[in-house]
């Protein structure tokens, strides 16, 4: 039995719920693999419609529980919440469907005397969807981009997030999503993997989480290739080291409110959060003064209280490896603190905005993921900008977003060329985070994932196994060439 806690107050128990054990993830394995046929064979229409009643039901029937089960179980103020399980989750199911409407309708070309077409199957066995805890639209995603393309799923939801993806789950089915389409099994990372990855019919996984997880999941099936029917497809979206480059041209309190509000809504647990700063000296001055004063504004504490911008990090451990980071640069040389650095976790896992000033451009919080609300500022003398930009490429083995601020738009031209493989959404004087479904399709390379695009088609793309047909009217009826005839 696991509990499903308050980050913001953890002793407040939400809900209980049932862990599966191995004869419940062969079940959930199973019942994928038996509903697959008929799905796949569900009009896509009638897939979409589907989608389309679910993001009804959350826009309009569901909309108060589904933000309420998000602010309360992983501690989101009410703007992060409606914007995530509201507002992008019901973008996902709608555009989906959209985007699978242009899929479908892209057919290859037919000449004389024949008739091609593409036939977008499913993938040949179910898809292994691991979710993460901070988003749930992402966990919606997760399993309805493969479903709409006529996938199963077997769902692996994080414990941190099991009240608002569970509400998820009923959602879908009173959308009308057929037993066995979404399995939705919570409970052990490792237990539910280690069967999953081990099937012959993994058709593909559907991953967002830690750069560590990932990995080990694709060493897995590397390691299981011959038992697999087909290669599984691996789609993954993993993590950042998002940076804030500034150049001297930059006005300091755009600057300024795009570092605050791109490292620390949501308390900075977004794959997407700036959580490193290239500053030139000659507006350091200015911008620190902003983020000092903004830092001293910000209120922190219950999401019931709408006046505070800052909530809880997700659990205990979190909390604890973020105060490590914390720590370190408190007792480093080359490192200050200029805003924040306290923690208190006696009634929720609470930890002040954090701002770092370091002379160390390849310090430790500016080279790894911390997932919390930590930033880093490396201040740069104005005319060491190329040798910084270079800096700001390879500090950093992810790529995922990036934001560049400045008013000369030479010079960001000549940036985003400069740093094009050093984020896969990138950012022209805002924040690096926020992307919309549609507007900014969403995924990085490097050690960030796998940069499939979420909230576009080429996701979409991913959960298909597409089939050429030639069909030919009047097929030939003598081996030999018109030349050859007497």
């Amino acid at each position: 039995m696991g509990k499903v806690m308050m980050p913001h107050d953890h002793k407040h128990v939400l809900a209980n719920y049932h862990q599966v054990t191995e004869k419940e993830v062969k079940m959930a394995i199973e019942a994928a693999v038996k509903a697959g046929k008929e799905w796949e064979n569900t009009e896509w229409t009638i897939r979409a419609s589907i989608l389309l009643k679910a993001a009804d039901l959350i826009s309009i029937k569901y909309r108060s529980v589904m933000n309420a089960a998000t602010m309360l179980g992983q501690s989101k103020n009410a703007y992060q919440a409606e914007i995530d399980s509201a507002c992008e989750t019901i973008d996902f199911l709608r555009y989906n469907a959209y985007f699978a409407s242009n899929i479908y309708s892209e057919q290859p070309k037919s000449g004389f005397n024949q008739l091609n077409r593409m036939e977008y199957r499913a993938l040949e066995g179910f898809v292994f969807s691991v979710s993460p805890f901070n988003f749930t639209a992402i966990a919606s995603n997760l399993n309805m981009a493969p479903v709409l393309m006529g996938n199963t799923t077997v769902w692996k939801p994080a414990t941190t997030s099991i009240l608002s993806n569970y509400y998820l789950m009923k959602i879908f089915q009173e959308a009308g999503l057929p037993d066995g389409v979404v399995n939705f099994i919570p409970g052990s990372g490792s237990l539910i993997g280690g069967i999953a990855l081990q099937d012959k019919n993994l058709g593909g996984i559907h991953f967002t989480g830690s750069n560590s997880t990932f990995n080990s999941l694709w060493k897995s099936i590397s390691e299981n290739l011959p038992n697999y029917k087909s290669y599984p497809r691996i789609v993954g979206e993993t993590g950042g080291k998002d940076f804030v480059f500034v150049h001297p041209s930059a006005k300091p309190l755009e600057v300024a409110v795009g570092i605050i509000r791109g490292a620390f809504e949501y308390q900075g647990q977004k794959c997407s959060a700036a959580s490193r700063g290239y500053v030139p000296k000659s507006l350091w001055t200015e911008i620190k003064k902003y983020l000092i004063e903004m830092c001293t504004e910000i209120k922190i504490g219950d999401v019931k209280d709408f006046k505070n911008f800052v909530n809880a990090v997700i659990d205990e451990n979190s909390y604890d490896s973020i105060m490590e980071y914390i720590e370190f640069a408190k007792n480093s040389s080359v490192a200050k603190i200029i805003a924040g650095g306290k923690g208190n976790k006696s009634k929720g896992y609470f930890i002040e905005p954090t701002i770092i000033e370091t002379t160390d451009p390849r310090f430790k919080t500016m080279e790894e993921e911390i997932f919390g609300p930590v930033m880093t500022i490396y201040v740069y003398d104005d005319i060491d900008l190329d040798k910084t930009l270079d800096l700001c490429d390879t500090t950093s083995p992810y790529a995922l977003t990036g934001a560049v601020f400045s008013t000369d738009r030479v010079a960001v031209g000549n940036i985003c060329n400069r740093l094009r493989y050093a984020a896969g959404n990138f950012y022209i004087n805002d924040k690096p985070t926020g992307a919309m479904v549609g507007f900014q399709p969403f995924g990085g390379a490097r050690g960030s994932g796998t940069n499939d695009k979420a909230g576009g088609n080429l996701n979409l793309l991913r959960w298909t196994s597409p089939r050429t047909i030639k069909e030919t009217f009047a097929p030939a009826t003598d081996y030999k060439y018109p030349f050859m005839s007497e």
